[in-house]
């Protein structure tokens, strides 16, 4: 073989999405897994997970022992702090696994599967939301995204929980009457919302399923409720100031500039929050263009990989290939 192999990792916050593949845009393996965000599995954890994948994506593709990997990109959830980064990168490195390793947040994967556009901001709402920006000069913008430590407001399972927070607050009248205390309950199956509290804090419900409100919480909106009209508008607030700040950091709020749209919430298309998002985002910078999220951002994982063996970005053949191959 002359073409030069490469593996990208997709690490969030559920799973772990690998590819292996070389530098002409072939796809060998992809091979998925658990979650080994350094938050969740701590740094050995992590490490040796990776480790796996690695190997099995290998096995997957047939690769010989004796060829190497000539690029390793990895990005993970978890990689938020500098410090964090600094220690991944140096734990990714010790295990030998490639001649030359990236390691970054998840999130600039995702900004690359959404644009090759050199000046972009991407902003990710799933199960929690957070923003990266990058600029031509190399430059990054990015925020701690340590919840509500940092500041954050927001993501799927933030929303799941305000929308029992509500019904709660409405049934018993210390909030606004909401159409979210009959949906809640009427999901769940039990007489009231304060039930529904009651059944996880025994554990009689488990704690995850609480991640079902957040599509509840888009539906009755949807259907005029103005408590949970309240709580979509805020959060189409909440994107318009990360895009607000992680774009004026880089001096790009008057230039034309990409932003992505990535995670559950914000693919979904839920037609309130994205025409919100879509006009506050027209108001802000009138010459960004927005993208909402439609490869898997593993593909971007990979293109990073293939940008750093090209010496740059990579060619547009090689980029459809990996696309149309994942």
């Amino acid at each position: 073989m002359t073409a030069q192999m490469y593996v990208g990792v997709d690490g969030g916050n559920s799973k772990t999405d690998v590819v292996l593949g070389d530098s002409d845009g072939r796809i060998l393996a992809r091979v998925q897994g658990p979650t080994i965000s350094p938050h969740v599995v701590g740094l050995p954890g992590c490490l040796a997970a990776l480790g796996d994948l690695v190997a099995q994506a290998r096995a997957a593709a047939a690769l010989p022992e004796a060829l190497p990997l000539s690029q390793l990109s990895a990005y993970l959830a978890g990689a938020d702090l500098p410090v964090e980064v600094e220690r991944l990168a140096a734990g990714v490195a010790g295990l030998g696994l490639a001649d030359a390793v990236t390691v970054d947040n998840d999130l600039f994967a995702l900004l690359r599967a959404g644009t090759a556009a050199p000046d972009a901001v991407g902003v990710v709402c799933g199960a929690g939301i957070n923003a990266v920006g990058r600029h031509r000069d190399g430059h990054t913008s990015r925020f701690p995204s340590l919840g509500q430590l940092s500041g954050d407001w927001g993501g799927g399972h933030h929303l799941a929980a305000l929308a029992l927070y509500y019904a709660v607050r409405g049934e018993d009248g210390r909030g606004r009457p909401t159409a979210l205390t009959g949906a809640v309950t009427a999901q769940y199956g039990l007489p009231s919302a304060e039930a529904v509290s009651v059944a996880v804090h025994l554990g009689d419900l488990p704690a995850g399923r609480l991640d079902e409100l957040c599509e509840v919480l888009f539906t009755v909106a949807a259907a005029g409720d103005a408590v949970a009209g309240k709580v979509v508008a805020r959060l189409a607030g909440e994107i318009e100031a990360l895009v607000r700040v992680a774009a004026g950091r880089l001096s790009l709020l008057d230039t034309a500039y990409t932003v992505v749209l990535g995670g559950g919430v914000l693919t979904a298309r839920h037609p309130q929050l994205h025409t919100d998002v879509l006009a506050r985002l027209a108001a802000l910078s009138p010459q960004a263009s927005v993208a909402v999220l439609s490869s898997p951002p593993v593909a971007g994982a990979a293109l990073l990989a293939l940008d750093a063996l090209h010496g740059g970005p990579v060619p547009a053949t090689v980029e459809a290939a990996v696309r149309a191959g994942l």
